[in-house]
């Protein structure tokens, strides 16, 4: 068998879309091959690539990274080269910088671009998340730039195969400097900005610093997603190499009980590995997978009282001054901030929302997959209860020093008939590497409900049930957010009774 234990560290430069549904075209693709044990480079590869419609590369694209239309004229176009980038990626642990949001996205869009399936990750490693979790704003902000001239590295070029040799020298600058601050903590932090032991982000002239992570090791009920050592074993790779540790997995194990433990290693890159992993796969960890046997059903009549009430409280019966924000413990001495009503989960009905936007998949999990959402508008109970919930959690949130720009839960644009919305996410989990929906969905048709079984991850099956102007009742969780310098709350379905039209 093939080994393919190889990181590879990619990136892609695309041109820039000047009008709003203009898609990108990819103009470069770049690749290193790395050896996990030493951390040396192996293999490159990187072509540019002329895409169908050259009048995309616009002025505003050319000032981004420099490549014209003239460089690209005789240069091979993403069906030439896509076996080379199958080959290069598929089977492999991914790595580059932001590349969950932008190049996994677009890898993804190239390959269903000439109707092939698109390569899959081992595991991967977005060093946007690690650094800002780990090393902080210390460099500034994260842009690769910042922290290559942090580094004494040089200027970004914005070209594929350098940039990805930087983000490699980015990565090992950052590592070696938390491990000697990790050898010597009370020396070497003693006045520095970031202290290895990170948890919250607070202001300190202006510079983002990482603090107080402590020696509590509370861990929720919930399951994390990280690698098991099964799993290295299995794939021949040591647990204790200098790369692995950062990959992000899709293998589950349940968290450990609480314990009185010694204070976390400041440098146990698979705890931060599962700390980024908790930030990009909280719609993963909702509830717990279902049988097989009931993804294979086709429908079944709802029993009596199937979406009752109980834990579910309609907007204009919830009292703000019952609606509690706290830090809680969340994982390995990290904490987050938790939404209740009487001391218990707030869990939110609402009533006929009429669908705005159909599924929408803008938004990725670790492999670049879509993680799926879409937009109703909100009556205005809905919108005062969550605006005074959104108030509640921004204070926190500032207070405890987080320097993320938020976003308020409720979307108001200008307008005649222009309503307020709100974006309901929809949870996915993986069994065994078939994903499947944890939002349980019904289809109510006259006096008759019924719960919709689907036999696979169909996004279109979706999209044909929630379209614009659809009805539906929506029982959802309120939750919180801080990542990748964004933060505020979102909407989490548990459960969605569609009405027919």
């Amino acid at each position: 068998m093939e080994d393919r234990s190889e990181i590879v560290f990619f990136d892609v430069e695309t041109t820039i879309p000047t009008r709003t549904g203009q898609g990108y075209a990819l103009l470069e693709f770049g690749a290193i091959l790395i050896c996990p044990r030493k951390l040396v480079e192996q293999e490159n590869y990187s072509t540019l690539v002329r895409p169908d419609d050259l009048s995309l590369i616009s002025q505003l694209s050319v000032r981004c990274n420099g490549i014209t239309g003239d460089a690209v004229t005789s240069a091979p176009t993403f069906a030439d080269i896509a076996d080379k980038v199958f080959d290069i990626l598929h089977g492999r642990i991914w790595a580059g910088h932001n590349i969950l949001k932008f190049d996994c996205p677009r890898i993804r869009e190239a390959f269903a671009g000439i109707n092939r399936p698109a390569p899959e990750p081992k595991g991967t490693i977005d060093t946007l998340a690690l650094l800002t979790q780990r090393f902080g704003r210390r460099a500034g902000n994260m842009k690769m730039a910042s922290l290559a001239t942090y580094f004494g590295l040089g200027q970004q070029t914005h070209r594929s195969l350098d940039d990805v040799r930087m983000n490699f020298e980015v990565l090992k600058y950052c590592a070696t400097v938390l491990f000697l601050e990790s050898s010597l903590p009370e020396i070497l932090t003693e006045n520095s900005w970031v202290s290895p032991n990170t948890a919250i982000r607070s202001r300190t002239n202006g510079n983002a610093v990482l603090e107080g992570m402590g020696s509590s090791t509370d861990i929720p009920s919930s399951s994390v997603k990280i690698e098991s050592l099964k799993s290295i074993a299995e794939d021949n790779i040591e647990s204790d190499h200098p790369i692995f540790p950062l990959v992000s997995r899709n293998v589950e194990i349940p968290h450990l009980p609480e314990t009185n433990s010694s204070r976390p290693d400041a440098f146990n890159l698979v705890q931060l590995s599962a700390e980024v992993r908790e930030s990009i796969q909280l719609d993963d960890m909702e509830e717990e997978p279902g049988s097989a046997d009931s993804r294979q059903s086709s429908a079944s009549t709802a029993t009596g009282g199937y979406i009752g009430c109980t834990d579910f409280l309609e907007p204009n019966n919830i009292s703000i001054s019952s609606v509690s924000v706290i830090l809680a413990p969340f994982y390995r001495g990290t904490q987050k901030l938790q939404i209740l009503y009487n001391n218990a989960e707030l869990q939110v009905c609402s009533r006929s929302l009429k669908v705005r936007f159909g599924i929408s998949t803008r938004f990725v999990d670790y492999a670049g997959r879509p993680r799926l959402s879409f937009v109703v508008e909100a009556s205005s109970d809905l919108c005062q209860l969550l605006d005074a919930i959104d108030n509640l959690v921004q204070k926190l949130n500032e207070d405890t020093g987080s320097m993320s720009e938020w976003r308020p839960v409720v979307s108001r644009k200008p307008g005649f008939m222009n309503c307020p919305t709100i974006r309901l996410n929809l949870p996915t989990a993986v069994d065994a590497n078939i994903s499947r929906w944890v939002t349980e969905i019904y289809q109510k048709e006259s006096s008759t409900t019924q719960k919709l079984m689907f036999n696979r991850f169909d996004v279109a099956e979706l999209d044909s049930l929630i379209t614009p102007g659809t009805l539906l009742d929506a029982y959802f969780s309120v939750d919180s957010y801080d990542y990748q310098q964004t933060a505020g709350i979102r909407l989490v379905a548990k459960k969605l009774v569609v009405h027919s039209s």
